[in-house]
């Protein structure tokens, strides 16, 4: 039963490759005959005299204050575990380290399950309830499991999760504990993927693959939002996010593009940068070459879980975007990511994952081929926080003291 309160303003499924239509009211997934992901479509004209940043500005911080942007019937109705609304850090000491002015940190590790994962949970999971979805199949690197778990665990719904075998300890548990039915698979996303869709396709289960499913992207597109909020709807020059499946990427272009065309921007749309793991580097090995289509590398390898995605389903979207935004794409190499995860916590007091402080070093490649000037206005988008990734911090091996005597 629809929310008599709210009416959606969602109007179509649209292909992004090819720009057709699709039924939005009915479950779908990807565009069959363009093999692309389905991007959701909304009445702007309906939303922008529904709605104004002022209304919106006046709600209660969480995700669902942007609902007239998000593709449910019922967002109000929607259980609530808290996503979004998660703070914006000035870099102080680390801008100074850089000899940057205005350098940002979007850090969602405040999230649930401590990442933004969480965004697309909150969103896929309603929206998959709504169309009466009530078994999920899943494969994740980690923490989509981990917070499509919990979503589903707050909907009553039963999931499915195929994962990597070293998929982090405190993930699997986590994905244990909410419920989940978890496999493991010795190989990589790629590996687990084929699995869930096979087990999906005899089972009569909802395959929630990562740009096969059409809505988690629209709650990460909340990101771009918060961003654009955030500096007055000034967007920043240049937003760097740590490239998986990107899936966030694709929806801080999003929310950017339907801001414009509601005309609430009061400038430009920001350069989008995709950063990657050097042995696992699909999308800035296509975008080095110049060709619209990334391969996936022979030997994928890195220790950022979130980064070992070795051909992202969207990766012709993602390309197009680098392009159209004037952004780039840039590798960096484990050792260089941890050392960061260390840098960040020891100049800013952020312990972040190893997916965001990938961010750090591909700052100063930025810095040092041009690609970023140092009085521009820079966002580093840090994926979530470090606590399942502890292991990648070096600790002094001290034995322990004494107690003192009573």
């Amino acid at each position: 039963m629809s929310n008599p309160t709210f009416t959606s303003f969602l109007t179509a499924l649209r292909c992004a490759e090819t720009g057709a239509a699709h039924d939005s009211t009915v479950l779908q997934s990807v565009s069959h005959r363009a093999g692309a992901t389905l991007l959701p479509d909304y009445d702007l004209d309906a939303v922008r005299a529904a709605v104004t940043p002022e209304d919106i500005r006046r709600r209660p911080h969480d995700l669902w204050r942007f609902r007239e942007l998000l593709p449910l019937d019922n967002p109000l109705q929607a259980p609530d575990l808290g996503a979004g609304a998660t703070p914006l850090l000035r870099l102080r000491r680390l801008g100074e380290h850089f000899g940057l002015t205005n350098l940002w940190l979007k850090d969602e590790g405040a999230n649930p399950t401590g990442t933004f994962k969480a965004r697309g949970a909150a969103v896929g999971v309603a929206r998959a309830h709504e169309l009466g979805v009530r078994d999920i199949a899943i494969p994740t690197a980690g923490n989509a499991g981990s917070a499509w778990a919990a979503y589903c665990a707050a909907w009553g719904i039963t999931l499915r999760v195929v994962m990597p075998v070293n998929t982090p300890d405190p993930i699997k548990a986590e994905c244990v504990a909410y419920g989940a039915d978890v496999t493991e698979v010795r190989g990589v996303i790629s590996d687990a993927g084929r699995i869930a869709s096979e087990r999906a396709a005899e089972s009569g289960w909802f395959d929630a693959s990562t740009m096969k499913e059409p809505y988690r992207v629209e709650g990460k597109k909340t990101m771009g939002l918060e961003i654009a909020e955030a500096f007055d709807w000034d967007p920043p020059d240049v937003v760097l996010y740590p490239t998986g499946g990107g899936v966030g990427l694709i929806g801080v272009w999003k929310a950017m593009r339907e801001l414009a065309d509601l005309g609430w921007l009061k400038g430009t749309p920001p350069r989008l940068i995709a950063v990657q793991a050097a042995d696992c580097a699909p999308i800035v090995q296509a975008w080095e070459s110049g060709v619209p289509d990334a391969q996936r590398p022979d030997d994928p390898r890195t220790v950022a879980n979130g980064l070992l995605v070795p051909l992202p389903f969207a990766h012709r979207l993602i390309l197009r975007i680098l392009h159209e935004t004037g952004g780039t794409a840039v590798a960096v190499h484990d050792d260089q990511l941890v050392h960061a995860m260390r840098q960040l916590a020891d100049l800013e007091g952020v312990l972040a994952a190893p997916e965001g402080a990938a961010l750090v070093p591909a700052l100063t490649t930025l810095l040092q081929r041009g690609d970023i000037g140092r009085d521009e206005r820079i966002v580093l988008l840090n994926t979530g926080n470090a606590l399942k990734y502890t292991h990648l911090v070096d600790r002094p091996a001290r034995p322990p003291i004494d107690p003192l005597p009573a």
